[in-house]
């Protein structure tokens, strides 16, 4: 679907650009099919080193390639935007109009913004998260969690892009804030273990009195998940796959819970399940639960979770763009929702796919969160 969509933009571009350039057809040509490539960069990459999730090909590379397809992106609808407002023009005859919106200079001074946009887009997708840091009260939270301090990370995608450095940054930059506890909530690499065993090894670095929990994301289903298992759990992190853990403090408990991805399904592997991860969990210990997707929030209050951590949005990445991506997630796209007296937080993320490193008003995170006690009225 997204080489499709890419095609087509990138036509429309050369139509509406490359092609009324005044330039010998030999140039305009190639330069058209070098659009057209771009658009198709995944798949072409994925043909010849790695694959569509994880491209092994030099970090540069892929910081050039994804800044060319961004900028193709925003172009073609910079493009759109002109030519909805020459249409205007046209239909209510407005010729000073219509002859402002075909400069000739306008449409590729459009594809020149939309670079300088991506390139500022790609460097901000690369960039170490800051904090962000929230509270949330739960109604009847035991005394001894009041203050609790839960660190998420999420998206982290570590790959040829976000290498062994960047995620070293994001681990000292987690463990500065002495968390109680360290959950993931899925995406946690791109690639084969052996290809990324440098870059995910300093995740082993995390720490907090009560560990670090994680879950699976749809990326860990991608390459090697069984593979993937073992290593997290080799590194110390408890994997919580349909289950839950119990944390303790002074006689009283929190449950913390996890669930698969839905695209467990395309690989014979268990469905995400919230009636098994609870299963046997104590009903008087307030539940957390990490949920890759946040789009299955309203069956997971009726559960009676009382928190919900996902990710998977990436906060849609560049602002307007976050309304599509929303439209795909239930309505649940970047922050904290109230959903049926639950409360959904929805981290932008710490990083991104190599595939579509863009962020612009969208800003990475590292969350840590602060449970609070409430009271719940009777």
């Amino acid at each position: 679907m997204l080489s499709v969509v890419g095609v087509l933009l990138a036509l429309y571009v050369v139509w509406r650009v490359i092609w009324p350039m005044r330039m010998a057809l030999s140039v305009r040509g190639p330069l058209g099919l070098l659009v057209v490539a771009l658009a198709l960069h995944h798949r072409i990459v994925a043909r010849f080193a790695g694959t569509m999730a994880s491209p092994e090909i030099p970090k540069a590379v892929i910081a050039v390639l994804a800044t060319g397809f961004t900028a193709l992106l925003l172009g073609a609808v910079f493009l759109l935007l002109i030519d909805a407002a020459l249409l205007g023009a046209r239909l209510l005859r407005r010729p000073r109009g219509v002859a402002a919106l075909r400069t000739a200079w306008l449409r590729p001074g459009a594809m020149g913004v939309a670079l300088l946009f991506s390139a500022y887009g790609i460097w901000q997708g690369m960039a170490v998260p800051q904090t962000r840091q929230i509270e949330v009260v739960i109604d009847d939270l035991p005394p001894a969690f009041d203050g609790y301090r839960v660190l998420q990370l999420t998206d982290i995608h570590a790959s040829r892009l976000l290498t062994g450095s960047w995620v070293a940054q994001v681990v000292a930059n987690s463990n500065a804030l002495q968390p109680d506890l360290v959950v993931i909530t899925g995406d946690l690499i791109d690639g084969s273990v052996a290809a990324r065993a440098a870059d995910f090894a300093p995740l082993a670095g995390l720490h907090a009195p009560d560990g670090v929990i994680a879950i699976t994301g749809n990326h860990e289903y991608y390459a090697q998940y069984t593979a993937w298992m073992q290593a997290f759990r080799a590194q110390g992190m408890q994997v919580l796959e349909n289950s839950h853990v119990a944390v303790t403090r002074q006689g009283a408990a929190l449950t913390i819970a996890g669930v698969t991805d839905p695209v467990a399904a395309n690989y014979g592997l268990p469905l995400p399940d919230i009636t098994a991860a609870l299963a046997g969990a104590d009903p008087a210990a307030p539940v957390i639960l990490l949920d890759h997707r946040p789009g299955a929030a309203r069956v997971n209050a009726a559960h009676g979770v009382k928190l919900q951590l996902s990710g998977h949005t990436h906060g849609g990445h560049i602002v307007g763009m976050d309304q599509l991506v929303k439209r795909a997630n239930n309505g649940y796209v970047s922050g904290r929702y109230d959903v049926d007296g639950m409360t959904l937080y929805v981290s932008n993320g710490a990083g991104l796919w190599p595939g579509f490193p863009a962020r612009i008003g969208v800003p990475s995170e590292i969350t840590l969160i602060t449970l609070r006690r409430g009271h719940a009225t009777r």
